[in-house]
């Protein structure tokens, strides 16, 4: 078996807000440059994609699915809206198979639509969930806590979502906003697979594979990582990786306008409308999960991996070079100094020597062994903006400013994150 890094969940040129340039080859090509090995095809169900999928994957030996260039692997799937808002990733068995899922749900809502950015069906979690099985897929909760549209804004339990089809539900997607430790606390999800995706709409390397899981299979088909995700036992999930969930944009309760963050006590005090501007305040996922706590933090099944927290290296040289953002000319040419010089940005996040990476750029491989380090904190995201991460050159400036930050941002405490040499 073999360890392959991959992102299942992503969405497709024809979806609300995604970047033109969200194309099968362009996919391929930067998930390449990232260092993920699988992606899934995104919106199978959508007939103009599903017509470009044709055109752009090919099915080689064993079921597997590559791009034309043979860059990646992908997975054929889909995500789709229930009647309650909730959103679900589905995976199938080939691209045959998605549209016969489309045949099942074609009466069942809008599956075209190029402003909502998925399907929005008619049908109940429960519904959804038979018509995949009878289909021969999976399917499971996408970023479950968000606010909006994750299962649990709806409801307390995942099995009570899907009703009596809940023992084939065997994963549930974190989203950007939580992590293993903070859905752990949540008895129920001990008997669940966890998957960290990206939910990119953009293909460039700050989206594409911020989240991914690392996966043992024989060969990176629909069947293998079926298996991965039923069979907990066997510990094939080896890795989630993702961002701190201090940097999701659901994380901390706050305003969705001006987004003035508030203690859950606040919230409800003030009948959850903000004291600056009047508007909603939305109930963030760190309290949302605190609320159906029931385990203390850091408690995991034994089957559950390490999770490893991540900063998209575009924006750790974003950091570096104090530029307005990571796509930036300067940031994206100095991340194509440090591709090429280690392979995948993976690699040179994670791998590669401190001298090694000095040789490219000394400011940017100062922050990168921060990074690797721990010595970063946040000003935590909420009401639908980004968190902002701060790393430190040395422990000794993390411990002092660490806690003048916290009393700045007047929000909540700041940690660092656990270092890579851990995992």
């Amino acid at each position: 078996m073999k360890e392959y890094n991959c992102d299942l969940q992503l969405h497709g040129l024809y979806a609300g807000g995604v970047s033109k340039q969200m194309l099968i080859p362009v996919m391929a090509e930067q998930s390449r440059l990232k260092g993920i090995e699988v992606l899934v095809c995104a919106d199978a169900l959508h007939k103009n994609w599903f017509e470009h999928l044709k055109q752009n994957i090919v099915e080689t030996e064993n079921n597997v699915l590559m791009d034309k260039n043979q860059q990646a692997y992908f997975i054929a799937g889909t995500e789709v809206e229930d009647r309650n808002r909730i959103h679900h990733l589905i995976y199938l068995p080939s691209l045959e198979s998605a549209q016969e899922l489309r045949e099942k749900f074609l009466h069942s809502g809008s599956l075209d639509c190029s402003m909502c950015g998925r399907p929005k069906l008619s049908l109940s979690a429960e519904q959804i969930a038979e018509k995949v099985l009878e289909t021969g897929g999976i399917t499971g909760p996408a970023h479950s806590f968000t606010p909006y549209t994750g299962i649990y804004a709806y409801f307390d339990s995942v099995k009570k979502a899907y009703g009596q089809m809940a023992e084939n539900i065997h994963f549930i997607e974190l989203g950007l906003s939580a992590d293993t430790d903070l859905a752990d606390t949540i008895a129920e999800n001990h008997g669940y697979a966890f998957l960290s995706s990206s939910d990119a709409h953009s293909p460039w390397p700050n989206k594409l594979g911020r989240e991914f899981n690392r996966i043992k299979m024989n060969k990176p088909t629909f069947s293998e990582l079926k298996k991965a995700l039923a069979g907990r036992e066997e510990k094939l999930i080896t890795l989630n990786a993702g961002l701190d969930p201090r940097e999701g944009k659901y994380h901390a309760t706050a305003c969705n306008a001006c987004y003035a963050q508030y203690s859950f006590e606040q919230a409800q005090s003030l009948n959850w409308k903000c004291i600056k501007c009047a508007n909603q305040i939305k109930r963030g996922v760190r309290d949302r999960i605190k609320m159906l706590a029931t385990k203390p933090p850091g408690s995991h099944p034994k089957f559950r991996p390490p999770y490893m927290h991540v900063i998209p290296l575009a924006e750790i040289i974003q950091i570096a070079l104090g530029a307005k953002n990571a796509n930036s000319q300067a940031v994206q040419s100095l991340w194509k100094d440090f591709v090429e010089a280690f392979g995948t940005e993976i690699h040179a996040l994670v791998d590669a020597g401190e001298a090694e990476l000095t040789e490219v750029h000394a400011q940017a491989a100062k922050k990168i062994v921060a990074f690797r380090s721990g010595w970063v904190s946040y000003i935590p995201g909420g009401g639908g903006k980004y968190g902002v991460p701060f790393i430190f050159d040395s422990e000794k400036e993390f411990l002092e400013k660490k806690d003048k930050l916290t009393e700045k941002t007047g929000k909540q405490e700041l940690h660092g994150q656990k270092t890579l040499g851990e995992f």
